[in-house]
């Protein structure tokens, strides 16, 4: 990018910046590699610096029993709708039978295949009801991770607002070839719930809030968007994909939808167990299985992220941050109050979140005005 820069003061500059970049790195291996023998297990931050993260971070500033207080009823509300989503789709029988059946409607072609045919059909969804302002002609690529970032079952890679002509990348993650062949076959995805991460990842959620991002006329604002911004919008476009009518009411998609935020919930509770709660690795991975009904691939992936990845309670902080924003805001503008169905302000509202991308507080303010004012 720097070759066309004719400035020979700036290129020595530039070289001289690398290469000091270049030995900080080699430093901080150096430093890793003497530490190794010295390693333990003690990976939990401690409440006061867990507390400090979330503060600084996110502007957050709610004591933690609060915090867990309001994953655990985020949980509780997304059982109870499971549980009557499950009634509809097999009446009678247990949440896991329910969920282990959505799961086993594998998409035709495996999940890299499915994930191209849903996209399709999300775009003209999000068009045709008009749920947010989108760019034209831009595409999402699908593709398989590749085997150095396979620690998650799907993510995109997005570029930043500096590139030009790179592709935006939804990546899925096969199934480790060292598992048994029960936890492979569990591990791809049904399609029920490779929808809600297609949604997530693509059509409304990061695909789109990154396309805005990046357009950003503030540099700050392009180049740093917040966690729980970034992951609770992708997260909500979830839950308000459904509420818009996606899959015309069908159970077995709510299930897929329903799964995906429990898994989020629980990320949520063990961000804070494992961390603040003295929850061990075993807990948190039995409460993926047990509450989140994951797979067991999946449960053991999502423990461990947890201790190298304190803030993922993020996308359920920011969906519950960016749903009481919602609230708040539709409930201002004029003629709300009389309103047959507030979703007619959604679109509205959803390309004023596109505009932001700090710290939802922030955002808050910007929508409703300084003040003191309920996050949750």
């Amino acid at each position: 990018m720097f070759a066309s820069v004719a400035d020979p003061a700036a290129q020595a500059e530039l070289a001289a910046a690398d290469e000091a970049a270049a030995a900080a790195m080699d430093d901080l291996r150096r430093w890793l590699e003497s530490e190794q023998p010295h390693a333990t297990q003690a990976f939990a931050l401690g409440a006061p610096l867990f507390s400090e993260m979330l503060a600084t971070i996110e502007r957050v500033n709610v004591p933690l029993a609060q915090l867990r207080a309001i994953g655990a009823a985020d949980l509780e509300r997304n059982t109870a709708a499971l549980r009557a989503a499950c009634a509809r789709y097999l009446p009678h029988a247990t949440l896991a039978a329910c969920t282990e059946r959505v799961n086993a409607n594998k998409p035709r072609g495996g999940a890299v295949a499915g994930a191209r045919a849903q996209l399709a059909t999300l775009r003209s969804f999000v068009l045709e009801k008009n749920l947010i302002s989108v760019p034209p002609d831009v595409q999402a690529q699908v593709a398989e991770a590749p085997p150095y970032a396979r620690g998650n079952a799907a993510y995109i890679n997005v570029p930043g607002p500096y590139d030009q002509g790179v592709a935006y990348v939804f990546n899925i993650a096969p199934p480790d070839p060292a598992w048994t062949a029960s936890e492979r076959a569990a591990y791809i995805p049904g399609q029920a719930l490779l929808l809600y991460t297609s949604v997530h990842e693509v059509w409304p959620g990061h695909f789109v809030q990154f396309l805005h991002s990046n357009a950003n006329p503030s540099r700050i604002e392009a180049l740093w968007p917040g966690y729980a911004y970034a992951e609770g919008w992708a997260h909500y476009a979830e839950e308000m994909m459904w509420e818009e009518g996606l899959g015309d009411g069908d159970p077995e998609q709510h299930v897929g939808q329903l799964v995906n935020a429990l898994l989020r919930d629980v990320r949520f509770l063990s961000a804070i167990g494992l961390h603040a709660g003295g929850m061990s690795l075993e807990q948190s991975e039995a409460m993926f299985r047990t509450r989140a009904f994951v797979d067991p691939g999946n449960a053991r992936q999502q423990a461990a992220r947890g201790t190298y990845d304190p803030g993922y309670l993020a996308y359920t902080l920011g969906k519950l941050m960016l749903r009481k924003l919602r609230s708040d805001w539709v409930a201002k503008q004029p003629g709300a109050a009389g309103a047959a169905d507030p979703r007619v302000y959604w679109k509205d509202f959803h390309d004023h979140v596109m505009e932001h991308t700090g710290p939802i507080p922030l955002l808050a303010e910007q929508l409703l005005g300084p003040g003191e004012r309920a996050l949750f």
